[in-house]
């Protein structure tokens, strides 16, 4: 991998839900790397409130309206597309509005790169598995989603296979579950994920209630490592789109972490006692997902592949990203 990309002299890099979790970040990164570089940063602001991202500033571009957001990517080189509705539970209790965003939102963007050439990079989730049957994991692995959040996925998915033929290169992602937070100039961003809401319930002095048989394992990769997977592959898309290449790349975007939920809230539990001297219950409650929930005992997933080929591999570990999570906490109160 070359040190500075040259698909144009000065490449233009588009990001849609740039006022995310994930998406901030990924400008953060990019624009703290590659300082030169054009950006344009889209979201409707449906849950990202992030409005600049140091000189970037965020505009509201919603990528249903198919005119509006090509007015909006014209002249980008690589398209990072993190918009989406992404909760299990928000997809499910608005299922128009999740297809209308994670599918036609979706196509969108996937039509204006087979139109204009551009790279584009894309995560679909773990869901688009159900409930995975052989470890490690990888992105070979059959889908067979049970929830509307990991069909829609996985329609996003199938749709880049189509458009990206001969036309563009893309990057897909299968990303595991997220976890940490992080600043933009100041502001705290961070997300409901299972590792964060058990660090927020301790930190009010909440049991962490643990949907039951507690058994069932996730992998855990942080925002961070995640956000550094899309610099990876802005950096090859770039060198792909140089050489002509297109078609889709799929990558395990994930960690080496994969315990149950029991012992995510166990270790939350003792590190909170370690460094608050808060004595946290942990309590086991009835799964309110019942079959609609994967309760396998293991989750590991291969990222060879990811590492040889994208050149990245997770840095962050659970345990110190929750020490770190309690301590930015307290910090702040």
């Amino acid at each position: 991998m070359t040190d500075t990309p040259t698909a144009t002299e000065t490449p233009q890099i588009a990001i849609t839900g740039a006022a995310g979790y994930i998406g901030s970040r990924v400008v953060k990164l990019l624009t703290d790397q590659y300082p030169d570089w054009e950006y344009v940063a889209l979201d409707n602001f449906y849950l990202g409130d992030v409005r600049r991202i140091g000189d970037v500033e965020v505009s509201h571009v919603d990528i249903r309206n198919r005119s509006e957001l090509e007015a909006a990517l014209a002249g980008s080189d690589i398209v990072l597309h993190l918009a989406a509705i992404s909760g299990v539970d928000d997809c499910e209790q608005q299922q128009d509005l999740a297809y209308d965003v994670n599918v036609t939102g979706t196509n969108n963007v996937a039509w204006f790169c087979r139109k204009t050439g551009a790279g584009l990079v894309f995560p679909f989730s773990m869901a688009v598995l159900g409930d995975p049957q052989t470890f490690p994991i990888t992105v070979d692995d059959p889908r067979d989603p049970f929830n509307w959040y990991g069909r829609t996925k996985l329609l996003g998915e199938r749709a880049i296979e189509a458009y990206a033929e001969d036309a563009f290169p893309a990057h897909l992602y299968l990303k595991s579950n997220l976890y940490g937070q992080h600043t933009i100039d100041g502001q705290r961003v961070s997300k409901g994920t299972v590792i964060n809401f058990f660090v927020n319930r301790a930190l009010n002095g909440e049991p962490l209630t643990v949907y039951g048989p507690g058994t069932q394992s996730r992998n855990y990769v942080h925002v961070d490592d995640v956000a550094r997977a899309y610099v990876h592959s802005t950096e090859r898309l770039l060198e792909q789109l140089d050489a002509g290449e297109t078609g889709v790349e799929k990558y395990e975007i994930a960690s080496d972490e994969d315990p149950s939920v029991q012992a995510v809230a166990e270790l939350v539990q003792q590190i909170t006692a370690e460094e608050r001297g808060d004595d946290i219950d942990v309590e086991l409650v009835e799964n309110p997902r019942g079959d609609d929930e994967t309760l396998v005992k293991d989750f590991t997933v291969d990222t060879t592949n990811t590492q040889s080929e994208l050149g990245w591999e997770p840095t962050h570990s659970v345990a110190d990203s929750i020490r770190g999570l309690l301590r930015d906490t307290a910090a702040e109160n």
